[in-house]
């Protein structure tokens, strides 16, 4: 081809294989050169479209694993951890008495103070494994159908508890050991655990007043309870008396 400059009124003419030049290498027709270019690229290009380098395979690596988020629940007790001779306070009436031992080992193993566990029995149900309320909750704990696996019996007292108090150490965790506003969630769901008094409904509110009274008299240490007198009297001895006589017990 022609490569031109500048500084050259001319041009020079340099030779190529494809066009015939002025200048020829000696003895070697440029038909000849050019078909020895073919031949060269006939044989050469085809190794290198079929010499392919070996493909790096690079060593798998392993997923880093997934972190699943726990929940950090106090660690349950159980039932052979309770100290010997612990058990509920005697203020409870009678009818809750009678469940005191597994009482204990119900709320071992749920990791729930028994005494709270007692309180929740007394106001729910005054230990009746029967009792059946008109908005469906059932037995010892007035647990709501909803919270039971398919198939379980939801007026089975081990069953019964495990489900309640389960669903009240919930409520401890979501409050942040607020033993009040966890009651009042034992009563009122979650929302009412997350809430105040002012926002809950007054049913809630009476079963808050209920439960930490009752429960703050027993941590006191008091020879009786108010509360309890005071619950008694608003309806609650009528239920102690039912429960009474499902277990065979005396009528206070």
């Amino acid at each position: 081809m022609a490569q031109y400059t500048p500084y050259f009124d001319n041009y020079i003419d340099v030779e190529s294989p494809l066009l015939p030049g002025t200048y020829r290498a000696a003895g070697v027709p440029n038909w000849q050169r050019l078909g020895i270019i073919l031949l060269f690229i006939a044989i050469v290009v085809p190794l290198f479209i079929t010499i392919k380098p070996e493909p790096v395979v690079m060593p798998p690596v392993a997923a880093e694993p997934v972190a699943v988020a726990e929940v950090a629940l106090a660690e349950p007790a159980q039932a052979g951890d309770v100290a010997a001779g612990a058990g509920i306070s005697p203020l409870f009436a009678a009818p809750v008495q009678h469940w005191a031992p597994l009482i204990v080992e119900w709320a071992g193993r749920t990791g729930v103070d028994p005494n709270m566990a007692a309180t929740i029995m007394q106001v729910e149900s005054c230990g009746d494994p029967q009792a059946i309320s008109s908005a469906g909750a059932q037995g010892l704990f007035q647990v709501m159908p909803f919270h039971f696996a398919p198939g379980e019996d939801s007026l089975d007292p081990a069953t019964n508890a495990r489900r309640g108090l389960t669903y009240f150490a919930e409520r401890i965790e979501q409050t942040g050991g607020d033993i009040g506003r966890a009651f009042a969630g034992y009563n009122g769901g979650q929302r009412a655990a997350a809430s105040s008094w002012d926002q809950w409904h007054p049913e809630t509110q009476r079963y808050y007043v209920w439960t930490t009274g009752i429960y703050d008299e027993i941590q006191q240490g008091l020879d009786e309870s108010p509360t309890l007198q005071r619950w008694l009297q608003a309806g609650g001895a009528s239920l102690c008396n039912q429960a009474a006589g499902r277990l065979g017990l005396p009528s206070s």
